[in-house]
């Protein structure tokens, strides 16, 4: 039986997550390090946001039904969201311990045991992080893409703290160890932040420049081969694997319907062409060339043929 590759990957991070906590949570008992408690902090919430994660890319895959006439992908922004949420959260406890570590000092215990798991563990976040990125960005999963990051993070995280550990042995100053606690709830906040910042956005359909500018040239082809005179009022978004696209097209005022409907028609499949491998659901509206004094200044937010630079 062939697997869907995302599912696939997603189970393995989820099942990973689970042995990087208790090898994490084992470091910290060996060791009593406030970095590796930091580190196993972060852990706690990958694990859940990882379950999360996995539950968002079943429902996300979901059909259109009628209660949803776009799909249920959006829930993976919820999930980002939800992520950044908890690892924010995390950053605090781990900010906590750093500052209690300095204040009243750490008794480490067992340093190059700690050390050893430590370095294996990252070694094992470090290449799934950067496979589950690269198998989301290759089927076009924004979940994976952002548990993939976090893992990445999590790599982040562990190296700071064998860094801490290491500089206590070579040292023998243990208040290097809550110094890198707390700059591992640092790199912690600023995951977290950056997490919900791009939920944030998902959710608003903000601008992806990428996509826009994919989109404008297909169009900006297509007046030059005269298959449309100009377009406006375009707007495009995407989300995992679906793409949607929407735009006016403009025809010379005396051209026959049936004419105007396959250029339509041929536009659209010139931009579909332009989305291997993914969804595309596109909406033209053909309009006379002479409508085009109905929009004398166009939408500000919206692409056309005057701000991207085609010739009138």
């Amino acid at each position: 039986m062939i697997r869907d590759p995302r599912h696939l990957a997603m189970r393995i991070s989820l099942i990973a997550s689970v042995f990087m906590l208790a090898g994490k949570l084992t470091a910290y008992f060996l060791t009593h390090s406030a970095a590796m408690f930091a580190d196993a902090a972060e852990s706690v919430v990958h694990g859940v946001a990882t379950a999360f994660a996995a539950f968002s890319l079943w429902y996300a895959a979901r059909p259109a039904d009628a209660e949803h006439p776009y799909g249920h992908g959006r829930i993976v922004y919820f999930s980002m969201g939800f992520e950044g949420a908890l690892v924010l959260v995390a950053s605090f406890a781990v900010v906590r311990s750093g500052v209690l570590g300095l204040i009243y000092g750490l008794e480490l215990q067992r340093i190059g045991v700690g050390l050893a798991i430590a370095g294996t563990l990252a070694a094992f976040n470090l290449a799934l992080g950067a496979a589950l990125v690269r198998i989301g960005k290759k089927y076009n999963a924004l979940v994976l893409v952002a548990n993939g990051k976090h893992v990445l993070s999590d790599f982040w995280t562990t190296a700071a703290a064998i860094l801490g550990l290491v500089l206590v042995n070579l040292s023998g100053r243990n208040w290097l160890d809550p110094l890198a606690a707390l700059v591992i709830g640092g790199w912690i906040m600023f995951t977290g932040i950056g997490l919900i910042r791009a939920a944030i956005a998902g959710l608003m359909d903000a601008v992806d420049p990428e996509l826009a500018a994919k989109v404008a040239a297909g169009l900006e082809d297509a007046v030059r081969d005269r298959r449309i005179a100009k377009y406006h009022e375009v707007r495009c978004r995407k989300l995992n694997d679906e793409v949607f696209i929407e735009a006016h097209l403009l025809v010379a005022g005396n051209t026959p319907l049936d004419e105007a409907h396959r250029r339509a028609t041929d536009v659209e499949n010139r931009l579909r062409a332009l989305f291997p491998n993914q969804r595309v659901y596109i909406t033209t509206h053909v309009e006379p060339l002479a409508h085009d004094a109905a929009h004398p200044q166009g939408h500000p937010h919206r692409l056309d043929s005057e701000t991207v630079g085609s010739p009138r």
